[in-house]
């Protein structure tokens, strides 16, 4: 269930303000630096920035840097000759390359082993790069677009990111708000949702209730607009009717309604349901969990521990 085809939803003052900015930026060609938790929509926005500006009919390419082996993600930006290195049976042109005057977003560019970060860094600066194993000088044209839900300043005191490359992609930052800090979107984001995956699965739904968007309202998104889409995805599948319940949606979402609508509950129980939460959102990924509640990996590890969140 893709969200490539949504509109962004800017019916919250913070997220106006990012539109406005996104529009602004779009018909230049600077470097731009998104930020913003995970699952806030950050290459929904790197896209949205390409579509609004002249580089709208160029080729727009994403490389993930996180998910990538390095000497993958450096062969996949920069191409390689062949012969460069074991395996390499034919050149291969990279997004550098193949980008034109279109966009090239760099996905988690925190994740960037250092050689690739002083690379990186020549191609902003000269923009030319050469492929690996190779020796002519490459021109680029392509608009870069970096995205990272890390701290760079943090990483760049601790020595994991080079100082001069978070300069340079620093100059223009856009953060992206978390889903919480833009409520005003909350709504309008889960009707696009729920129209956009009723299309995709064949269903034909109502509205959302009012209890239902009581429930969506009262519930903190800490995995933001990717758990909101999965959440609406899963009611979708659930759901045996022609309008979604409370009860198609998963536990975390209607407990919070719950605590919301006078029950009482402990801190204990509020704590567990948030981490259970957060865990959910980004797939048990302990180290994202631990940032977006803002406590370390050993602390969450003994909470889970505790709670039993296996």
């Amino acid at each position: 269930m893709s969200d490539t085809r949504i509109p962004w939803i800017a019916e919250d003052p913070a997220s106006k303000a990012v539109l406005e900015l996104a529009r602004k930026v779009a018909e230049t060609g600077t470097t731009i630096l998104i930020i913003g938790e995970s699952g806030t929509g950050k290459d929904h926005l790197a896209r949205l920035i390409h579509e609004l500006g002249p580089r709208r009919d160029a080729p727009f390419l994403k490389i993930d840097c996180a998910s990538l082996p390095q000497e993958l993600v450096e062969s996949e930006l920069f191409g390689h000759e062949r012969g460069a290195f074991t395996g390499a049976v034919e050149r291969k042109l990279g997004r550098l390359e193949m980008g034109g005057s279109g966009t090239i977003v760099l996905d988690e560019v925190a994740a960037l082993s250092p050689a690739t970060q002083s690379k990186l860094l020549r191609v902003l600066e000269e923009r030319q790069f050469e492929r690996l194993g190779g020796t002519e000088t490459i021109s680029i044209t392509a608009r870069l677009i970096a995205l990272t839900n890390a701290d760079l300043a943090r990483l760049v005191s601790d020595g994991r990111f080079r100082e001069d490359l978070y300069f340079r992609l620093s100059v223009l930052t856009i953060p992206v708000p978390a889903l919480r800090a833009r409520p005003a979107d909350i709504l309008p984001l889960a009707d696009a949702l729920l129209e956009r995956g009723a299309r995709v699965h064949g269903r034909v739904v109502a509205p959302f209730s009012e209890p239902v968007k009581k429930m969506l309202t009262s519930y903190s998104w800490p995995g933001n607009v990717r758990e909101m889409r999965n959440a609406i995805e899963r009611a979708l599948v659930f759901s045996g009717g022609a309008a979604l319940i409370a009860e198609d949606f998963p536990e975390t979402v209607r407990a919070a309604d719950a605590a919301y609508g006078g029950a009482l509950r402990s801190l204990e129980d509020m704590e567990r349901d948030a981490i259970r939460a957060t865990l959910e959102a980004t797939r048990y990924k302990i180290g994202k969990s631990a940032e977006i509640l803002g406590i370390s990996r050993k602390t969450l590890l003994d909470k889970r521990k505790k709670y039993g969140l296996n």
